[in-house]
């Protein structure tokens, strides 16, 4: 999410999105949670933690480089900062270097605290131990917001193929401008209206004119449960899907459906197995997993709006329908993918398969995960990352990822979701190496964060601004031919 916003966890940060657009409230979700006003750009506001890795080996000698800089407000790096930070450390794993910050054999410390002077940035290697589970790193300091970071620790084990058969990825043709705009329901629920240049219209096709040119919807199973994502409204469930999808398509748009196979956010932090599937065995589960793939991508084929590209979960770096498919069972991973890559493929075999991780800049780590699934020959045809440059690293660090994964497997490669550096990150996603360039998906840019309209609750309008008409005109004429 956003590098602008105060540390939370990846599910908080949307949930207090949603929350802020429900209640029509003109401030970030962030900052009504934490009560407090932000300070000026270039004073120091937030530690900001960035793992290169967030699943390493459980053998005692895997180590990660985790980067730590103080930011202000706006996200900008503070350099001169000096500011006493206390690490804490839970789990299996030790620090065992902490650069930039002096001596580190002077560093004073407990098996679990550390105090550190930090000067701006300093960068530390963390070392696993043997147990499997969570490592958590957090960094605190007075009046600063807390940066934190969850690594999983795994034992890979022997690869078991999926299927025997030889696949071919397939290629995507298109050069994508897309958007997520799932809220969009939620929105005009709520008596939104969208206007361009003060003339009122349908945002989406406002977006198709201004060179948006693909959709991302995402769908829950059971969103309306009372722990789901939507309890009583439903909200991206199935319907509210159908509904989008058709006028995605009446715009003369293209559509990538975004199964999260959960009833709430499914992320690296939580990937919640849906309520009607607990207590199923594995067998069952995975026919549940695959009978509810085919039946959403039937009912939108029944209504002309098949997707054109299905993400077979939502950032599963860290595994999907857990505790079954969570990444340190890597060959039930690979099969409840192939399950829903087999439901996809039985109602639409022309529909591109996306593989979504989280990993914008952790080329290591995407290594590991497109590695795993390479040696249990699950078929897909696009590598999808996420890319915020507080989770994900720096530009370099995506550039290079991309180019070093665009390299190494026959697959095509995307930004699959991102927000802020909108020039920059479509500038590298639609360079990559190899003729293995797609393009990019940017995350709910309607009335949030540097969002392609801006909000006035008091009148329930967001009015197209410059990112609209005049950002994305020249990424689109610069990269859609």
């Amino acid at each position: 999410m956003s590098e602008n916003l105060p540390t939370l966890s990846r599910p908080l940060l949307k949930c207090n999105l949603l929350v802020a657009a429900l209640l029509l409230f003109a401030v970030t979700a962030s900052n009504a949670q934490r009560g407090r006003k932000p300070k000026p750009p270039g004073v120091a506001s937030e530690i900001q933690i960035t793992p290169y890795k967030t699943t390493m080996i459980a053998n005692g000698k895997d180590q990660a480089l985790i980067s730590i800089k103080i930011i202000d407000s706006k996200g900008d790096d503070v350099a001169n900062a000096d500011i006493k930070t206390t690490l804490h450390l839970l789990g299996d794993a030790r620090i065992v270097n902490v650069m930039d910050a002096g001596n580190f054999n002077d560093i004073l410390h407990t098996d679990s605290t550390w105090q550190v002077n930090i000067h701006g940035s300093c960068r530390l290697i963390l070392q696993t131990g043997r147990t499997l589970g969570k490592i958590k790193l957090s960094a605190t300091a007075d009046s600063l917001y807390t940066g934190s970071t969850e690594i999983h620790t795994v034992q890979p084990g022997i690869a078991h193929v999926v299927t025997g058969d030889k696949y071919t990825p397939q290629r995507v043709t298109d050069k994508i401008v897309g958007a997520d705009i799932s809220f969009l329901p939620q929105r005009e629920a709520f008596g939104m209206k969208f206007t361009d240049n003060g003339a009122q219209g349908d945002p989406i096709e406002m977006m198709k004119a201004h060179g948006f040119n693909y959709i991302r919807l995402r769908v829950f199973v059971n969103p309306e449960n009372p722990k789901g994502y939507s309890p009583k409204q439903g909200f991206c469930d199935l319907a509210h899907t159908e509904a989008m999808a058709k006028r995605i398509k009446a715009a003369g748009m293209k559509f990538l459906l975004d199964f999260h196979y959960s009833d709430y956010w499914a992320d690296p932090q939580q990937q919640n197995k849906p309520a009607a599937w607990a207590g199923e065995d594995f067998v069952t589960l995975k026919k549940s997993l695959h009978d509810y793939t085919v039946s959403v991508m039937q009912a939108l084929k029944d209504q002309g709006t098949t997707p054109d590209m299905v993400q077979v979960g939502n950032e599963i770096n860290h595994g999907m329908v857990w505790p079954e498919g969570a990444i340190n069972n890597l060959d039930s991973l690979a099969q409840l993918i192939y399950e829903g890559v087999k439901g996809v493929k039985a109602v639409s075999p022309g529909t591109a398969i996306m593989l979504h991780i989280a990993l914008g800049g952790q080329n290591d780590e995407a290594r590991f995960f497109l590695d795993n699934m390479k040696a249990r020959n699950v078929p897909f045809d696009v590598i999808g990352l996420s890319y915020y440059p507080k989770w994900h690293g720096t530009l370099t660090d995506l550039k290079n990822n991309m180019a070093d994964l665009a390299k190494r497997y026959p697959q095509q490669v995307m930004v699959a979701e991102y927000s802020q550096l909108k020039r920059e990150v479509n500038d590298i996603a639609f360079n990559v190496p190899h003729d293995k360039a797609v393009g990019s998906f940017i995350w709910e840019p309607i009335g949030s964060w540097e969002g392609i309209f801006d909000a006035d609750y008091k009148n329930k309008e967001f009015k197209a601004n410059d990112f609209l008409n005049v950002v994305y005109p020249e990424i689109a004429k610069k990269y859609v031919k």
